[in-house]
């Protein structure tokens, strides 16, 4: 995919940045990011665009590191079914076994 310019105009500040993304995908990242940032001046009072980044981008890696651990606790409590659920199929084949070899020896 050819590298697609992206206009940024925010805080203040305004620049192209070229990415090899879909433009739909980079404009719905650059409207979540100003989206943010208002909430922060809004919220905080924050009127220097600077700080008000520096907290919006904190903002959203609070975000992202909550959805990975949501995600690997997820992950674990699902190893931790698979592994009940293994122990249950290795009983179930330890007695059907037993019963077979039971009924084979009468």
């Amino acid at each position: 995919m050819p590298k697609e310019g992206l206009r940024i105009d925010i805080l203040g500040t305004s620049f192209t940045i070229r990415a090899d993304e879909d433009p739909l995908y980079l404009n719905a990242l650059l409207s979540k990011f100003q989206t943010v940032v208002d909430s922060v001046q809004r919220n905080t009072g924050l009127t220097d665009p600077l700080k008000s980044a520096i907290v919006a981008g904190i903002m959203l890696c609070d975000e992202l590191e909550k959805q990975q651990r949501k995600m690997n606790s997820t992950s674990l409590q699902g190893k931790q079914e698979s592994k009940e659920v293994e122990q249950l199929l290795l009983d179930l084949i330890t007695r059907i076994d037993s019963s077979l070899q039971q009924k084979h020896e009468q």
